[in-house]
């Protein structure tokens, strides 16, 4: 789970002194899970990597309005949802359940140790779970990215997104029907 872990735990009220050795480990440690959250929203490299910017800006300037530092991995994840949301009203899309986004570039590399035709295989497989995943209205696709790549709990994601508990369950309930049913589908 993204929450600050009791080792981390210093690193935070370091940074709000102004430490930036506590906000370069803090960086570090958020900045990945942060983009490949993003990056699933929004669908766009360089916009996610502007986003996750732009949400360390705020972090820096408002880390004085966290009130409890253990819940300093959820508070930056809602954050970043807020950016996204932003970004989507400026892109014109304000009727965000439709789940109408724009495309990007979407890069798959092989891995160190595979071999061309496994790396061909994984490609195409990561390929026709990401058409399944966009397939979703981008709050399903929020829930579902926070539950299972970011490890939140469903509390966390209500905090992080700011809907009621039992819209997450919904929402997250709904994502993985679909997922299911586009998986039964494609199937022989």
């Amino acid at each position: 789970m993204l929450a600050v872990a009791a080792s981390e735990q210093p690193q935070v009220p370091l940074a709000r002194a102004g430490n930036p050795d506590a906000w370069s480990a803090l960086f570090q440690r958020y900045q990945l899970p942060l983009y490949v959250y993003i990056f699933e929203l929004v669908r766009h490299e360089q916009t996610s990597l502007d986003l996750v910017q732009e949400t360390f800006i705020n972090a820096v300037r408002h880390l004085g309005s966290l009130r409890h530092d253990a819940k300093f991995g959820s508070w930056l994840f809602s954050i970043a949802h807020q950016k996204c949301l932003q970004h989507w009203r400026k892109q014109g899309k304000e009727d965000l359940h439709r789940g109408e986004m724009p495309e990007g570039d979407l890069e798959l590399l092989p891995g160190d140790n595979e071999q061309p035709d496994e790396s061909l295989v994984r490609e195409e497989q990561e390929e026709e779970f990401m058409q399944f995943l966009n397939q979703l209205p981008p709050p399903h696709r929020s829930v579902l990215l926070l539950h299972y790549l970011e490890d939140f709990s469903l509390d966390e994601i209500a905090e992080i997104t700011g809907a009621p508990l039992g819209t997450v369950k919904s929402r997250l309930h709904y994502a993985r029907q679909t997922l299911r049913k586009l998986l039964e589908e494609k199937a022989p």
